[in-house]
């Protein structure tokens, strides 16, 4: 049996024409139904339905033999234990500072200068203002981070933005984009040995599928 770990939502939705190239259909539509293991059209492949942060932890640990997850994701819990061996190009956003539109940004960040930042990736925020040579006061939320500026919690927030209209709707503006993301095939590495005849396939039609 093949566990695949999927979180609900746009990654859910964007995997499903990956896993058709590779003759695999989910039986029910997770929005749907309450379940959290989905049977597919094979018996040998399930999906386990888990929060988008929890996938690497879920492969790594060998509940699931392998999953999709954002770089962001994987930035933030390291990589431990996993193979990644295709960036699947969906779910594609950037992470970048963004800040109120009336904040002075460049003079905020002068070298040897300190500022609050408001983020989830607290790895990937202290890694950017360090390698800007600026002291950083890392304030770790989880949601609504666009509040952080405006009631004065953060002076800038280290988040994801696609099309940038929440930001906007929220006179902010995004001043430094730090990288692009998109999701990854992550896989764990025993399964990879212990289940290569069934993995190897799966992996090949994810590739074609994504060069198409």
């Amino acid at each position: 049996m093949l566990t695949l770990a999927l979180s609900k939502g746009r990654i859910f939705e964007e995997t499903l024409p990956l896993l058709a190239a590779a003759g695999i259909e989910v039986a029910e539509d997770p929005e749907k139904s309450r379940k959290l293991i989905l049977a597919t059209n094979r018996p040998d492949v399930r999906v386990v339905l888990v929060r988008a942060t929890d996938v690497p932890t879920y492969v790594q640990y060998g509940a699931a033999d392998l999953g999709v997850a954002g770089k962001d994701v994987l930035l933030e819990h390291g990589g431990e234990g996993l193979y990644q061996p295709l960036d699947l190009q969906i779910a594609r956003c950037r992470m970048s500072v963004a800040v109120r539109d009336d904040f002075d940004y460049a003079a905020a960040v002068r070298q040897g200068s300190r500022i609050r930042v408001a983020t989830k990736y607290t790895s990937v925020a202290r890694q950017h203002f360090a390698d800007k040579g600026v002291h950083v006061d890392l304030i770790k939320l989880y949601g609504s981070m666009e509040l952080a500026p405006l009631t004065g919690l953060a002076d800038a927030i280290v988040d994801l933005v696609s099309t940038g209209s929440t930001l906007k709707a929220n006179h902010l503006v995004e001043v430094e984009r730090i990288m692009d993301i998109s999701s990854r095939l992550v896989v764990n590495q025993a399964a990879l040995k212990l289940k290569r005849d069934m993995l190897r396939p799966l992996i090949d039609a994810f590739a074609g599928a994504v060069r198409a």
